[in-house]
């Protein structure tokens, strides 16, 4: 695999990643695409196949598991499967795109050490945890469990920030999308204005 530079962005859930991720793909002069990850989990009601994830099931996730077809994969939750097809990312290139990530921080960790020379991993830190859970209540998109089960699971993934390139503290949005801004144009080496 050979291609553009890949710009992962991870957090724990309610940070704030997928907001900055969609800032950045609006910006033409970084020439980038979102890489669609598939998943084995249930669609949510406004999710779209294919421009939000690729919804797959279990048998297939694992067959794919199978045939080395991912470039990265993680079991989340339980029978929740979330992964990085090798065609998605060759797709992208094809195309002449730097590839951006909104991913897991495991499976962010994983392309990194594939890609050292051409990934920049990014860690977006949120305020402290019960902002997290505030935010994560907002959003009413799953259960109290589902939430709960999150917040655990970001303390451990809040554990390997200092594992990544960069650290974003989301306290302030509009600061931490212009951070992003500018590590991404100096990465891909894109002019922008000062």
């Amino acid at each position: 695999m050979k291609g553009g530079k890949l710009i992962i962005f991870s957090a724990p859930s309610g940070s704030g990643k997928t907001t900055i991720v969609r800032h950045l793909l609006k910006q033409p002069e970084l020439n980038l695409a979102f890489s669609v990850s598939a998943t084995s989990r249930p669609r949510r009601a406004k999710e779209k196949q294919g421009e939000h994830y690729y919804f797959i099931s279990i048998s297939e996730f694992k067959n794919h598991i199978k045939h080395d077809d991912f470039l990265e994969w993680e079991e989340v939750y339980r029978d929740n499967f979330y992964g990085t097809l090798k065609t998605e990312i060759e797709r992208l290139w094809a195309e002449g795109k730097n590839v951006i990530f909104d991913i897991d921080v495991a499976g962010g960790l994983r392309i990194k050490r594939k890609f050292p020379d051409k990934t920049l991993a990014v860690f977006v830190k949120p305020p402290s945890v019960d902002e997290l859970k505030i935010r994560l209540k907002k959003r009413s998109t799953e259960s109290e469990d589902k939430i709960n089960m999150r917040i655990a699971k970001a303390s451990v993934e809040l554990a390997t920030a200092p594992q990544f390139d960069k650290i974003i503290k989301n306290y302030d949005l509009d600061t931490a999308l212009e951070e992003a801004h500018q590590l991404v144009a100096e990465f891909v080496g894109a002019d922008i204005e000062k």
